[in-house]
């Protein structure tokens, strides 16, 4: 109790050194928040729809290296893979890049065709319903606002194709494209319509759902040994090494860690100065009897007090700029990563400020009668 209210008067005295170096704190917290949110945002808009979607296995080409829009499997793919161990289903994927008209303009779409009763569809819907019947889809949430909302008609160019929006699923986006699920006979007639001449219509993957109990990472190695020309992953896999998000990942990560590392130097050099600045008094202190873990506790209660009302306020403040602010993503401060955010601040905030405790600990009582009297 003695060292929190320590602390605290202590804060009130310099309330404008502390309170810049809470506006400080402040600011990086919501670099870090909103920079981890954007990114967030980024891999979804890339990789939602795999992420999101209710397959537990997606095989793709053996040369498609999981790409899922240069995938090809042959038609008898699906069969294949159903007879391997732990399938309890297998079904045909389509995907395709394809023009629409939304809402009055022409928009580059993501189309996915699976079996509506099947694997491969969105796992939640937001808003509407599934779809029940040739012609109608689920789009990606993010897009809604652009001529894929509830109710909305769109007409694939060329072909005039029309498809009916019956529902929407957040975080379903595809290549960062609005994203269109619908069944699989559907995909079939777009591209057909798109391309006349085309021969058939391929599946672009498997979508599997496996048996109960079954782990999915050992089912997907099953269907790649047993089945000839393909290559299986789990969904998580799929969406981890989809071409272009380990990239955006790593690209953004640097941004994050720099940013990481100014709140450590920030702090630690903040503490430390104010620790070399009020010596005098800290070892006045030890002269009269203050325990050095006392003085130190004190400066544990400083860091606290000023990092978390930091984070607060920067948190806060990324939360607000995301929801009032367009930033052409689906992006959100999500509640595991602004836990993650907050462990790694206070931790790097606490290992910053092991200079200034090391200081305090090594303040000699006797130094109150030799002014001038520094630690070593």
């Amino acid at each position: 109790m003695g060292s929190f209210l320590l602390a605290w008067r202590e804060a009130r005295r310099a309330k404008g050194r502390f309170g810049l170096l809470t506006g400080a704190v402040t600011v990086l917290v919501f670099l870090v928040v909103f920079q981890q949110a954007v990114l967030d945002g980024l891999v979804t808009e890339f990789v939602g729809a795999i992420r999101n979607q209710s397959a537990d296995v997606l095989v793709y080409g053996e040369d498609a290296r999981l790409n899922l829009q240069g995938s090809v499997v042959p038609p008898v793919a699906p069969e294949q893979v159903a007879a391997v161990e732990g399938v309890a289903r297998a079904e045909p994927l389509g995907v395709a890049a394809v023009t629409v008209e939304a809402g009055g303009e022409l928009e580059d779409a993501t189309l996915f065709g699976h079996v509506l009763d099947g694997p491969g569809a969105p796992v939640e819907i937001e808003e509407g319903r599934r779809p029940e019947r040739d012609g109608e889809a689920v789009a990606s949430a993010s897009a809604a606002d652009d001529g894929f909302g509830v109710g909305d008609v769109v007409v694939v160019q060329p072909g005039g194709e029309r498809i009916e929006i019956v529902g929407t699923a957040r975080e379903t986006s595809f290549s960062v494209t609005p994203t269109l699920f619908a069944s699989y006979a559907t995909y079939e007639a777009v591209l057909l319509s798109v391309n006349p001449d085309a021969p058939a219509v391929v599946p672009s993957a498997v979508a599997v759902e496996v048996e109960d109990g079954a782990d999915p990472s050992a089912v997907a190695e099953r269907i790649t040994a047993e089945v000839e020309g393909v290559e299986a992953a789990t969904r998580d896999r799929a969406a981890d090494e989809a071409p272009g998000v380990q990239s955006v990942s790593q690209s953004l990560s640097i941004v994050l860690l720099l940013t990481y590392v100014v709140v450590t130097i920030v702090t630690g050099f903040f503490f430390l100065i104010l620790t070399v600045q009020k010596q005098p008094t800290l070892t006045l202190l030890r002269a009269v009897g203050a325990p050095a873990r006392s003085l130190v506790a004190a400066l544990g209660m400083q860091v606290l007090l000023v990092v978390g009302g930091g984070f607060v306020l920067g948190a806060a403040l990324a939360a607000l700029v995301l929801r009032v602010a367009s930033v052409g993503i689906e992006a959100g401060v999500a509640p595991a990563a602004l836990v993650t955010t907050a462990a790694a601040v206070l931790l790097l905030a606490a290992l910053a400020c092991l200079g200034a405790a090391r200081r305090i600990t090594r303040l000699d009582p006797a130094w109150a009668t030799l002014p001038g009297a520094t630690p070593r």
